[in-house]
């Protein structure tokens, strides 16, 4: 049982400012989807005016020398009694310490605990030193060396022996040719039975030349294989106890719910899709406010996260913005911590497309164009059946194949085709591998955008602790291509036509928000911008060879926005 820390006291902070005009929600917000509440807004602006003090930590906000590193911040704001206040977290380290005052403790201080971590360790850092120091000693190096240059030359004499060979077995062809013809039988066979051992002999001596090079080479490489079985036995030794050390992490790092209930990480993620936690699981903000919270005695009333300083290179945060909670590494612990909490319900549980008609822009025996509404599925989801893929299936029983030839995000409004056979199916699809599938997007977006047209080229790849989220990755992110053309700047939103080259999940959108693309979101993204009554992107245009006619065709719907 976890034990009150008179020191985690401190943690409980009231409002600077009276907020007892304002109304106090009924119900926890759901951590992966929400409104921010005016009293997170409240809470979070005094977090950040205390953020503004030096901390030890470069957030990126001003130009100077080191590596700036933004950061994710959390308020919870919590009823004790009658005392209305919050608290505040930030995600892993901070001025790489675990402990700064006016923020809550970590789940479990691995710092801490009598030390058993950092011994730990310090034992992988030793295992580290010494792996380093024997892949760098200067034996080796020489080894390694004198093993590339033998190779090179070995290769070079045998190389040259063979092409001395060579000449002498076409000079051996002429001799027969030329003076054999002109020898008795006698004199033939003891010509040939000379010319035979010419040739014998040089098999031999490329024999023996290819042993002796091989030879020399064995003894390199037994010598170089001696610091190699040295070094791979540190790196197994560092796997087996960097594991352990893991495992003891996820043994001890045990989180509470409301009924006191307590969980492990390892039996949080025993039934998640890969069967253990994700590195960094448990440091997060929301994790960190509830443990405090349910182990203070504390009610959570709303919940909020920002993020403060500069944008990782790979991801799309912009400063002082909210997001909600990351779905890998906090939905297994929150969906543990929160069980049996008034909270509002999961939309991601409603059908969003509920009420609304999918029209029809175009229709024949073979295919049939639809204007999917905006937060309507292109094909069932987890949860939801109801989408484009169900609402043509019914409508056209007769359709045969997989009917859905590619999709829109569910946020994205316009044009899908849809192909009633197999054939019709296999040949758009052909179309779309093959790029001759020509698509025009309209979008708006919060900010202005400079050039007036351009491309985009940022490789894209999933987050895989926070999926759908997409990451910018050179490494190992699929090539994303964008051209775009601004067509009007109002205010300051810029209406903008996209031509996506390739079609990579949220390729457009987060080609518009990344501070390498346009620094600018598309207006209503709840993923890389901010939340609005809709997402204003919309598949505005489609072209292609008609499957059966062989007829460029051209469907047109323009935007609601």
């Amino acid at each position: 049982m976890h034990i009150l820390n008179d020191a985690a006291k401190d943690c409980f902070r009231s409002f600077t400012q009276d907020v007892s005009g304002i109304e106090i929600p009924k119900r926890l917000n759901f951590p992966f989807y929400y409104e921010t509440h005016p009293l997170c807004r409240i809470a979070a602006e005094e977090v950040q005016d205390f953020l503004k003090q030096d901390l030890g930590h470069d957030f990126g906000l001003t130009e100077g020398p080191g590596t700036p590193i933004g950061k994710m911040f959390g308020v919870l704001v919590v009823r004790r009694g009658a005392s209305l206040g919050y608290l505040a977290a930030y995600s892993g380290k901070l001025a790489n310490s675990n402990e700064v005052a006016f923020f809550v403790p970590p789940v479990f201080d691995m710092l801490k605990n009598d030390g058993y971590f950092l011994k730990r360790e310090q034992y992988l850092n030793g295992l580290n030193r010494q792996i380093e120091t024997l892949e760098n000693d200067p034996h080796l190096m020489e080894l390694q060396s004198q093993l590339r240059q033998h190779t090179q030359r070995a290769a070079d004499e045998i190389n040259a022996f063979k092409a001395q060979m060579k000449l002498r077995k076409d000079a051996r062809k002429l001799q027969r040719s030329q003076i054999k013809a002109c020898l008795g039988t006698e004199e033939s066979a003891a010509f040939e039975a000379a010319l035979v051992r010419e040739s014998l002999h040089d098999k031999y001596l490329l024999k023996t030349l290819t042993e002796g090079l091989k030879t020399f080479e064995i003894q390199l490489t037994e010598k170089k294989e001696q610091f190699d079985k040295v070094i791979e036995g540190l790196k197994e030794e560092r796997k087996k106890e960097s594991n352990a050390l893991q495992q003891w992490l996820f043994r001890n790092y045990t989180f509470l719910n409301a009924h006191q209930e307590e969980k492990s990480l390892l039996q949080i993620f025993e039934s998640s899709l890969h069967g253990v936690p994700p590195a960094g699981a448990g440091e997060c903000c929301a994790p960190k406010l509830f443990q405090y919270a349910f182990l203070n005695g504390l009610e959570p009333v709303a919940l909020a996260e920002f993020w403060w300083g500069a944008p990782p290179k790979s991801e799309v945060r912009r400063h002082a913005q909210f997001y909600p909670s990351c779905w890998g590494k906090c939905e297994p612990i929150l969906g543990h911590m929160l069980k049996g909490l008034d909270m509002d319900e999961n939309p991601f549980l409603n059908n969003p497309a509920e009420g609304k008609d999918l029209p029809i822009v175009y229709d024949d025996p073979y295919l049939v164009i639809v204007n999917k509404p905006a937060e309507f599925l292109s094909v069932p989801g987890i949860h939801i059946a109801d989408s484009v893929y169900e609402r043509i299936r019914n409508r056209y029983p007769q359709a045969t194949g997989p009917l859905i030839v590619h999709r829109l995000d569910m946020s994205t409004s316009g044009i899908m085709v849809l192909a009633k056979n197999k054939d019709v199916h296999e040949n758009l699809q052909k179309q779309f591998i093959k790029r001759k599938v020509r698509k025009t997007y309209m979008a708006l977006l919060d900010g202005v955008v400079v050039p007036v047209s351009g491309r985009i080229e940022l490789p894209l790849r999933v987050d895989l602790d926070d999926r759908p989220r997409q990451m910018v990755c050179s490494e190992y992110g699929k090539p994303a291509v964008t051209d775009f053309e601004v067509l009007s700047v109002e205010g300051a939103t810029t209406r903008i036509r996209f031509m996506p080259v390739t079609g990579r999940t949220h390729q457009l959108r987060v080609h518009a928000a990344h501070e390498l693309g346009l620094q600018a979101p598309i207006k209503g993204d709840d993923i890389y911008g901010s939340k609005a009554n809709r997402l204003h992107l919309h598949a505005h245009r489609l072209s292609f060879y008609h499957p059966v006619t062989g007829e460029w065709v051209t469907f047109e719907v323009d935007p609601d926005f």
